[in-house]
């Protein structure tokens, strides 16, 4: 006679396994993407000892447009729908025009250490995004760890404000909701598209516009800019502008917007490190300690639950 013993332990599914692998995936893609986003600000303002805050802003998205015009063309790529082309529309809104020039005005009037702590509030943003554009809904742990980072972070732009938020600060805020918009709709955009494709075309359907009204100020301010500035503005246009959105929005797509945004809470200690070692600029125990504390409020959130409903 033979028994069967039915064991108790119960093993993992198979679906819970590879959604935890995309999970580590996506935050590898993320870790990537912001870490070439953490560059932008240094980049920015070394830009800025040349060309002025519309050339940096919208001259370096009419760069990294051109170079993908020629990326689609080579690739043979197919034409979106008029269901994508209104949500690359608004992907350009926000990453394309928004997000580069308002942080550019911005980077000539306060410190690129400053506006990196104040950017630290995008994870906050996307994930807000996240749940209106994404069908995202992260736990209340998570909102609960991300509202203590942005409060950490409102204080340290009030401290450092005079007193008070300077325009500068309402500047980066609003380049803070311009990007989550655009990170947002493009990383569930690229679910169906590809990452790099979500770039390519939001920035092919802003080039008209583009090469209408920078074509002839971005000509006229290179032409006496200094090598800093050129290296600058270079970086922001290939990377900062196109070739960072390639790992950052198939990290998005892959682990979720709201989780894998969450990374960008590193950007600060990424930017200021930056800025110190290619601007000079000081870095202060302010700037430290807001930092830490912004990081260490999220920790906690990076274990909290967020489900992800499916849209058609």
């Amino acid at each position: 006679m033979k028994i069967q013993v039915r064991s108790r332990i119960r093993q993992p599914s198979s679906r819970e396994t590879s959604v935890q692998r995309q999970e580590r995936v996506g935050l590898a893609w993320g870790l990537l993407g912001g870490f070439s986003f953490s560059l932008t600000l240094p980049a920015t303002k070394a830009a800025l000892a040349s060309l002025s805050p519309l050339t940096v802003g919208l001259g370096r998205a009419l760069v990294a447009a051109v170079l993908a015009g020629v990326v689609l063309l080579l690739k043979r790529e197919r034409v979106p729908t008029w269901q994508e082309t209104r949500q690359l529309l608004i992907v350009a809104a926000g990453v394309v025009g928004g997000f580069p020039f308002l942080s550019a005005w911005a980077m000539e009037r306060v410190p690129a250490t400053h506006g990196a702590i104040v950017l630290a509030l995008l994870p906050l943003a996307t994930a807000g995004m996240a749940a209106f554009f994404a069908g995202e809904r992260p736990s209340r742990r998570y909102w609960l760890s991300s509202a203590a980072a942005c409060l950490t972070i409102l204080a340290y732009a009030a401290g450092t404000g005079l007193g008070g938020l300077q325009l500068a600060d309402l500047a980066l805020l609003g380049a803070v909701l311009a990007a989550a918009v655009g990170y947002a709709v493009g990383g569930q955009l690229a679910r169906t598209m590809g990452s790099w494709q979500v770039i390519s075309w939001a920035l092919v359907f802003s080039l008209p516009l583009l090469v209408v009204t920078m074509t002839g100020p971005l000509i006229s301010e290179l032409r006496n800019a200094s090598w800093s500035a050129w290296l600058g503005f270079g970086y922001v246009s290939v990377v900062s502008q196109y070739l960072g959105f390639f790992a950052w929005y198939h990290g998005l797509a892959v682990g979720g917007v709201a989780r894998v945004g969450q990374t960008q809470y590193l950007q600060p200690f990424f930017t200021i490190a930056a800025s110190a070692l290619l601007l000079g600029e000081s870095i202060t125990l302010g700037a430290i300690a807001a930092a830490v504390i912004v990081v260490a409020a999220v920790a906690q959130g990076r274990r909290a639950a967020v489900m992800r409903i499916e849209r058609s």
